[in-house]
This record gives C-alpha cells, structure tokens and sequence, in this order.
C-alpha cells in the first residue's frame, strides 16, 4: 500500500483553522462567540492563553472548519468577537470513520458513536443523554454509564 492511500474506515478532508487573537472580550462573551460557532457548524473551537504585545494578556480563539464554511465562519468570528483581522491555515484533518446506534438505559435512549480505522476501533456515549439520565436519577455520571453498559450486555 502507497504511503498516501487510505484503508477501509480511514478518512482525509480539508479543514481550515482560523484564529484570532482577543484582549478585550469577557469570558462570558468569548463562551458566548465559542458558542454560535459551533451552532453553526464549526467543527471544533478552543481558546488558549497568549501574551500579545505591550506584555498584554490575551486569548487565542481558533475555529476548526470545513472549508466551504470559511465565509460563514469568518461573518461569525468577526460578529461575535472584537478582532481585527483573522489568520487561516489549511490543512488535512484524519479521522476515524463514523457510525451512530442507540441503546435504552433506566427508560432512555442513548446515542453511542463508534469510530474505526487505522487498526482501532471504540465506541463512546453521548455526554448530555449519560448526564441527563445521573440528574434525572440522582446518580453519578459513572453510575449512568455502568447502567448504559448493563443494559448493552442484555
């Protein structure tokens, strides 16, 4: 097999990452930009901790996105944030094939995604649904889990 072929459940896209950098936004509003980009499509935000010129403090927010979301992305970063000027850099993003299916724990259902290739296969259950049944049942999120995994065996 050629260096650059994929095997079966491998994938390769274009992603484009865009960053700016912030030193004049409240955490609450920068949640709030992290927020409506992803609402919209972004396919991963974060932010890190930066010294920016004049020793300032700052925040790095960079923006995962697909290619042909760049204008979008870029409306957004320049609506909800209060930079100047964004920075993009194009790259290829590998990932696991992925797959959805559901199972029923304490009488709700539960979305599992399972991700395989490049020799591996695991599965992992949606957050939200695992901590909605804990709060709903006054249990832990492990003890969701441990129901999750009961109910599967059966």
């Amino acid at each position: 097999m050629r260096e650059n072929q994929l095997m079966k459940g491998e994938e390769s896209t274009k992603v484009l990452e865009l960053k700016c950098n912030l030193d004049d936004m409240t955490p609450e509003e920068i949640g709030f930009a992290m927020e409506r980009l992803l609402d919209e499509g972004a396919l991963d935000v974060w932010t890190e901790s930066i010294g920016m010129k004049k020793s300032r403090p700052g925040v790095l927010l960079t923006v995962l996105s697909h290619e042909e979301d760049r204008e979008k992305m870029l409306r957004l970063l320049f609506l909800h944030t209060t930079t100047l000027g964004v920075r993009e850099c194009e790259m290829k993003r590998y990932s696991l094939s992925r797959s959805f299916r559901t199972a029923e724990a304490m009488g709700e259902t539960v979305h599992i995604k399972k991700g395989e290739g490049y020799g591996v296969s695991r599965e992992k259950a949606e957050y939200d649904e695992l901590a909605a049944i804990a709060r709903k049942n006054g249990i832990s999120i492990r003890e969701a889990l441990d129901a999750l995994r009961e109910a599967l065996k059966s």
